[in-house]
């Protein structure tokens, strides 16, 4: 069959028609003796095998023709070696592929690691001729063997990840480990780079200014802090803009007539000693003021001291890394040449060995062999076919389907579909989209646009509306079943070619969690489950060669072909006035307004215009026709062309919506991720959590994006100990996305030293320990809320075991890297009366200079998705950072929440903290709930003096303000006073966010939600105020509202930008555009302050009129236990 097809094929994207051959060589009359000629370049081999008499290497100097690919290159060498009867024994026993290639730049050693890149566009070429060398020179050496330490390493990692990198039996080319090689070069700038010093003690700053209510804290721009050093200390008096230098150094001239006293020797100075946070991994170090250091910050907000221990710096050499095993890969590895240099026009055809895919005029087509499904679904009068739709982001190119046919075990069909788009026309990122649906076998497929003609098994394939929108499902009633995508131009930017046989993913049931099946849809991975998932056979055109896509054209070349993609534009630079209007509005429409086609073939008409906008790049790039070749050559040279994006104040809005799903081109996500490089590391954290997410929407392993967070994350061990977990939980949870993950977890743990590695080892043993305990204790206990005596006991007894039998002696909390937890505190643990039976947990400081007597009280939990929790900490986290540069201090407390595996996660507990129930319930039982006066009583008592009381008041106003807007714009729904929390100093904070968006739980066929936000009587009541009545405290907290919710109107496209990639990656809540909507809706978006502000004030007093639905909710869910997913987090 592969021949038959290879045949046919043969001379047709060879062979170009005499009158188009003819019209090019009038137009290339100029370049066409340059382009006949093929470069050859002079390059020495040094061989393996050595001379017997001079015992140094063998070498052959070779010609070598600039369009010869390396695996051509190779077996040339070993022709000229077998035909000279050199060392026969080797050169006759082994193939070239025994070999690698090699070659030195800069001291270092290259490896030429692609077979089927062309030779004249490999790195070490340009290199030779920057240093005007004549003849190069590349070592050919013996593949090497992985050791048995290497090995060993490997498995270690493996462990580390959750999975092994090394198995590529799901994979259907060498991407894995391609990516795998090239990772290593940035890894290798990144770890030559960085400081060592500052490596390891990786200070936790910002850049932000402070805050005007910090400022207020400060006298005299002066703080004072307690330096320890061994059972003494000392407390000097620093300015907020001293260095920690200058702080040792006033420290020092302090202490000059007491270092004994203190334990600090003679003859030492300042330089030789650091400070660091007692009791935390956190350093005070680097060229920094005071101000800027994070723990300062928060110490100065929560008006506590700021205490430090005065030690020795560590020791740098703990974080050397393992040293490589492999050569660095060529830097040009897998980017083809130029369209001059690959195309064979006017070049002797006997000496093309790779064509350009610009040459190749022909439509693009797929044979659907056909389908083979291990079990057929219950219902034996289903008929079947396949979709197959060509994809460009979320861009439909071109889509066509096969006849319907009676579903069995195995379908053949045997037709090839023609797309309407030609090969040239396809671009990097391209995904061939197969899908299999299934209908009644009776149903006739109606004839409308939206839907195909069922056109028995012509090879054409769709009918009247195969260009246009998706398969309409209410009319043929069919259903998707499975679905699988390929990558038309693969990794190294070759066509595919030949047969595949895909496994294809199955789409969820509607009983199963579909939550991230927007996202799972996108990927390029094939089902690893392949003994009983469907399959489907394709195949694609062969050819006689490799077919590459070019990176580019030739300057002058690009010119001819210019002139026509700019369409006439010179005379259309300047934008009518009555245009220019038009321009603004849609510029300024949020992310999610949809542009017209009108929209988008004003915004393509000017794009020169648009180039000077960066805001209206999301717009433009949207409007691009992807499927077309001289749209997306035109749109490159606009970027590489105009420096304005560079220039531009980093919006990180807009940065990260040209890293969604709508933007597949590698130009245009470099160009977002080249903006991001600017970000402080404190930045990278607050978008750690969806920069992970966006790596989904990459085409391609290898990306801009990925590089950006490895390089990121070993040059911060805070960065990178968040980057560790947020992948392995991915990888743990989806399949879909293993494989690229585990590449990028690999790349990262192979940069970080051994004490690090140690460090994650104890965290995973910790995490896999406490499942296991946590399983058997769910085994033990039926699904009942109360818990029994016998079951504390038992979970005791289990950890007791384990402390006794090799729990880690200490590791670090994975929500707080700087926190390290040691022994369990095992006669306070205990398991929680809660469906899922997490355990409540107390650990002891492991750090001998912490001055807390407090537990650590973490919430393991074993069941619950925790990364919809942590999507919403990290949005409350961002709003927070966005009130604080209005200087608002809205206490909000996102507590420290991370998802460590499938369905597994710890949360932090909060000390001095409980639920609103739990107060209720204390004095009066269930109608506490009814008791306006109960939460202001309990505070009372929790303070000592009439002074903290009227504090603690204070910040309750903040606070309830602060969840109060965060609640309502985030549609926070099932709040009942069991997720509702408060500390003794009055912080009030909200827990359990599983129902965002206003995706509200009903009880008894009613909405649980009568309000926007919780705001009842009780609360009131602390604020002073009662019925319609208003108070200082009152007006306060509405002043302090619509502050906090104007400020967050101001990042709206932030906000929803944020949430619009969550959309597609495995929110259970969020599976729509209606969703999003939600968020929309509640920022007002389109309308005037005035008319936002009143919206709030019209909001505060909905919530006082209905206060009393809130309340009558909590008591049902008192009396009845309406516990439906909530965790008592309370002691």
């Amino acid at each position: 069959m592969e021949q038959q097809v290879g045949d046919e094929e043969e001379p047709q994207p060879v062979v170009l028609r005499a009158e188009i051959r003819r019209r090019r060589r009038k137009m290339k009359a100029f370049t066409s003796t340059l382009s006949v000629a093929v470069d050859q370049i002079a390059v020495e081999f040094v061989l393996p095998t050595t001379t017997k008499s001079s015992r140094s290497p063998d070498t052959l100097l070779l010609e070598v023709a600039g369009n010869w690919t390396v695996e051509q290159v190779k077996a040339q060498v070993w022709l000229r070696v077998v035909a000279t009867n050199l060392c026969p024994e080797f050169y006759q026993k082994y193939s070239p592929d025994h070999c690698i290639l090699l070659y030195q730049k800069k001291g270092n050693w290259c490896e030429i690691y692609d077979k089927h890149q062309v030779f004249q566009t490999l790195d070490c070429v340009r290199y030779w001729k920057a240093l005007k060398k004549d003849v190069g020179k590349i070592h050919l050496t013996c593949r090497p063997q992985p050791s048995e330490e290497s090995t060993q390493y490997q498995r270690y990692l493996n462990y580390l990840i959750g999975y092994d990198v090394t198995d590529v039996s799901n994979v259907h080319d060498d991407e894995l480990e391609f990516t795998r090689r090239k990772l290593l070069t940035p890894r290798k700038i990144e770890l030559s780079d960085r400081d060592p010093k500052l490596y390891s003690m990786d200070p936790w700053i910002t850049s932000k200014h402070l805050p005007e209510y910090l400022l207020t804290k400060v006298t005299n721009s002066h703080i004072l802090l307690v330096i320890h050093r061994n059972k003494a200390s000392q407390t000097i008096k620093v300015s907020i803009d001293d260095t920690p230098v200058q702080v040792l150094q006033t420290f020092f001239t302090k202490i000059s007539n007491k270092r004994a006293l203190l334990g600090v020797p003679e003859n030492v100075c300042e330089a030789d000693y650091v400070l660091r946070v007692c009791g935390r991994e956190e350093y005070i170090y680097g060229n920094h003021p005071v101000r800027n250091f994070h723990w300062v910050r928060q110490c100065l907000k929560n008006g506590e001291e700021i205490h430090l221990v005065l030690e020795l710096a560590p020791n740098p050499g703990q974080d050397l890394v393992q040293r490589e095993d492999w050569a660095q890969v060529d830097d040009c590895t897998g980017v083809a040449g130029t369209h001059e240099q690959l195309t064979i026009d006017e070049k002797d055809h006997e000496r093309v060995y790779t064509i350009s895919l610009w040459d190749c005029h022909r439509k693009f087509r797929v044979k659907v062999l056909g389908i083979d499904i291990p079990a057929l679904p219950r219902n034996p009068e289903l008929i079947v076919y396949v979709e197959a739709s060509i994809f460009h982001g979320q861009q439909l190119l071109a889509q066509e389907r096969t006849s319907s046919k009676a579903f069995t075990e195995e379908v053949l069909w045997n037709a090839w579909l023609e797309f309407n788009i030609r090969i040239r026309d396809l671009p990097k990122g391209a995904r061939l989209s197969l899908q299999v649906s299934c209908g009644k076998a009776q149903t006739q497929i109606s004839k409308g646009t939206s839907s195909y003609q069922d056109n028995g098994g012509s090879p054409g394939g769709g009918g009247s509306g195969s260009g246009s929108g998706s398969h309409d499902g209410s009319k043929t009633k069919s259903r998707l079943l499975y679905y699988v995508n390929l990558l038309l131009v693969d990794h190294r930017s070759l066509l595919r070619q030949g047969e595949f046989i895909l496994h294809m993913w199955k789409m969820p049931e509607k009983t199963e969690d579909n939550s991230s099946v927007n996202a799972d849809k996108l990927t390029s991975a094939t089902n690893p489950d392949k003994a009983s998932s469907m399959a489907v056979a394709i195949l694609l055109d062969k050819y006689c060669y490799p077919v590459a896509l070019p990176k580019s054209r030739d300057g002058k070349a690009a010119g001819g072909e210019g002139r026509e993609a700019e369409g006439g534009e010179r005379g259309q630079r300047e934008m009518p006035n009555h245009l220019r209007k038009q321009f603004e509005v849609i510029v300024e429409t949020d992310p999610l307004h949809p542009l017209s086609q009108e929209d988008k073939e004003l915004l393509w008409h000017f794009r020169e215009e648009c180039m000077r906008h960066p805001r209206a790049y999301p717009k433009l790039l949207g409007s691009v026709l992807w499927g077309r070749q001289e749209a997306v050559l035109a749109t490159h040279r606009l970027l590489e062309r105009s420096s304005v994006w560079d220039r531009s104040v980093l919006d990180v809005g807009l940065a990260m919506q040209l890293l969604d799903c709508h933007y597949s081109d590698a130009h245009v996500r470099s160009m977002a991720v080249r903006k991001l490089e600017t970000l402080g590391d404190d930045d990278v954290l607050r978008y750690l959590l969806q920069l992970v997410q966006a790596v989904k929407f990459e085409p391609y392993h290898d990306s801009a994006l990925a590089r950006f967070l490895l390089k990121r994350a070993l040059r911060s061990k805070r960065i990178g100990h968040f980057l560790f977990w947020f992948l392995r939980s991915e990888i743990a949870q989806s399949m879909h996305y293993q494989q690229r993950y585990a590449v990028l977890l690999e790349a990262y743990l192979r940069g970080c030293g051994e004490d690090m590695l140690q460090d994650f080892r104890r965290q995973v043993e910790m995490t896999e320990a406490l499942q296991k305990v946590t399983r058997e204790i769910k085994a033990m206990s039926a699904e009942k809320y109360d818990v029994s005596a016998q079951v504390v006991f038992q979970l005791r007894q289990k950890l007791e075991n384990l402390q006794t039998s090799g729990l880690p002696e200490s590791f670090r909390v994975p929500y707080d890297p700087g926190l390290r937890a040691g022994a369990l505190v095992i006669e306070q643990c205990k398991v929680m009366a809660s469906k899922k039976r997490p355990l409540w947990l107390q650990f002891k400081r492991a750090d001998p200079t912490t001055l807390s007597s407090d537990t650590i009280g973490v919430i393991f939990k074993d069941g619950d998705d925790l990364r919809q929790d942590m999507l919403i900490l990290q949005i409350l986290l961002i709003m927070e950072s966005i009130w604080e540069e209005e200087s608002l201090d809205l206490s909000l407390l996102p507590y420290g929440c991370i998802s460590t595996g499938n369905k597994i996660g710890m949360i932090e507990i909060v000390k001095d903290a409980t639920t609103i129930a739990n107060i209720q319930q204390s004095v009066v039982g269930s109608t506490g709930a009814f008791k306006d006066e109960i939460l202001n009583q309990w505070l009372r008592d929790k303070c000592v003096s009439e002074e903290k009381f009227q504090q603690a008041v204070e910040r309750f106003v903040f606070s309830c303000g602060g969840y109060c807007v965060a609640t309502y714009v985030l549609g926070v729904g099932d709040r009942h006073n069991d997720n509702i929390m408060i500390t003794e100093s009055g912080n009030l904070f909200h827990i359990d966010f599983g129902h965002i968006l206003g995706n509200y739980k009903s009880f008894l066929g009613i909405s649980k939600e009568r309000v926007p936000f919780v705001l009842t009587p009780d609360f009131l009541y602390v604020m002073g105020t009662s019925g319609k009545k208003s108070s200082p405290h009152f007006q306060r907290f509405q002043d302090v509202c619509v502050r906090a919710y104007l400020a967050l109107r101001h990042h709206t496209n932030l906000l929803v930008i944020l949430f619009s990639m969550m959309l597609m990656t495995g929110m259970p809540q969020l599976t729509s555009k209606e969703d999003i909507e939600y968020i929309r809706e509640a920022l007002t978006v389109g309308r005037p302050e005035e008319e936002a502000q009143r919206h709030l004030l019209d909001q505060i007093e909905i919530c006082r009129d209905k206060g009393w639905t809130v309340q009558f909710n909590w008591f049902l869910h008192l009396v009845l236990g309406i516990k439906q997913g909530v965790d008592k987090r309370s002691a």
